[in-house]
């Protein structure tokens, strides 16, 4: 099944019952690696806990998932089976290709959706011989990948299939142009954000003799380039003493960095956070937000940025510039760019008007476009037209440009 890049989408009728229309919910598999507190795993577990039940039952299978984080982080009110295979070409990996079929056949799965290579790799063969719909996710602009990967990838495209979801328009763009992919088959699903959690930030004191505080969430990794926000740091801290920075985030990239600002005297002023629990906590304290990636799909950090209002500073790259509005909602600067990453931070160390006017602003923004409960509504409705069905009670018609498929089209508008 193919969903037609233009297709007017009738939902006929406001209906009572929030059901699909054959009386049940559409049953989903989440097919991923394992869980971790990073970006994607962040997403699903969100998606999975905001999804209504009377329209989509979830099942969460873990490729590996026999770790005490990802037995933390499971969702209670999903079942969750774990399969143990941490290596593709391991032997006992038919045997649990054997059980996932099972699974996928008493749990009678319509939909197995998948996170990352291995999961994808893994999964997508055996999905399409339960007779399940096969989607795949992507969440960034394939900066991993190898020829081996986009010969792979054009080959699941081209056999098995149904649909991709990006999460911005330059994720759908590399999914096309990488591998292979029908542009009707790759659909834009933007991220989720907990915006309650956030509801309780105030707007930064940006009084004149208020400490200022920079901040960078990002894992600790060379695509990240926490180093060029180091560096920008260590020239700003000679002129702007009242200004610390502070990087949360773990990665291979933390023991350099803290000798790097070790080398500088600047232990005092360059703090390096590690993995941070409570985020919103977290983001409250700064004045402005920062992102230095060489490649993003659509940034978490960023979105979490605008939830919590706070002026932003982020590279041109991938769907960065999807959530950020140059001059309005935020700073752009070119990749790499140590001097334009400078001279944003202190445009807006000099500026505290301008700070404070972009970042409510950003927070306006995140409010009204990445809630939950959007994001999972629309989810539900991509789910049931996937298979054939729509859910009675949800309208919605909608042109969809031929230049782009949207899960946009599915969006549902209660009524």
């Amino acid at each position: 099944m193919r969903i037609a890049t233009k297709e007017r989408v009738q939902v006929h009728g406001a209906g009572h019952k929030l059901v699909a229309d054959n009386g049940q919910p559409v049953r989903v598999c989440f097919v991923i690696d394992r869980l971790r507190a990073a970006g994607t795993e962040r997403q699903l577990l969100g998606l999975i806990e905001h999804l209504d039940r009377r329209r989509v039952a979830p099942v969460l299978c873990l490729l590996d998932g026999r770790d005490a984080l990802s037995a933390q982080l499971a969702p209670r009110d999903c079942p969750v089976h774990a399969l143990g295979v941490r290596s593709l070409h391991k032997p006992h990996t038919m045997a649990a290709a054997a059980r996932f079929v099972r699974l996928l056949r008493q749990e009678r799965i319509e939909v197995v959706q998948t996170h990352f290579p291995d999961s994808t790799y893994f999964a997508a063969p055996l999905a399409r011989l339960s007779g399940a719909r096969v989607v795949r996710t992507r969440r960034d602009l394939g900066y991993w990948m190898q020829a081996h990967d986009r010969v792979l990838g054009r080959l699941l495209n081209r056999w098995l299939v149904d649909a991709t979801l990006a999460n911005c328009e330059a994720c759908r763009r590399a999914v096309i142009a990488d591998e292979a992919a029908e542009p009707q088959s790759v659909f834009v699903m933007e991220n989720g954000a907990e915006l309650d959690r956030y509801k309780e930030i105030s707007a930064p004191d940006w009084s004149d003799n208020a400490p200022r505080r920079i901040g960078l969430v990002a894992n600790l990794r060379p695509v990240k380039a926490p180093e060029l926000f180091v560096r920008a740091a260590i020239e700003l801290c000679a002129r702007h003493p009242q200004v610390t920075f502070h990087l949360a985030g773990e990665g291979e990239l933390q023991a350099p960095l803290r000798r790097l600002i070790g080398e500088r005297s600047l232990a005092h002023r360059i703090l390096l956070h590690g993995s941070i629990s409570d985020l919103p906590a977290f983001l409250s304290t700064l004045h402005i937000g920062a992102l230095t990636s060489q490649s993003e799909g659509l940034s978490n950090a960023i979105v979490e940025y605008m939830a919590a209002g706070r002026a932003i500073v982020a590279t041109s790259v991938g769907g960065n510039p999807e959530l950020i509005e140059h001059e309005s909602t935020g700073l752009l600067v070119p990749p790499g760019d140590l001097g334009a990453l400078t001279k944003a931070l202190e445009r807006l160390l000099l500026d505290p008007h301008l700070a404070a006017r972009l970042g409510a602003r950003a927070r306006q923004t995140a409010h009204r476009r990445f809630a939950w409960a959007t994001a999972a509504r629309r989810a539900e409705c991509f789910y049931a037209k996937l298979v054939g069905r729509q859910f009675s009670e949800l309208a919605a018609v909608v042109d969809v440009p031929e230049t782009r498929a949207s899960v946009d089209m599915l969006a549902p508008t209660l009524v």
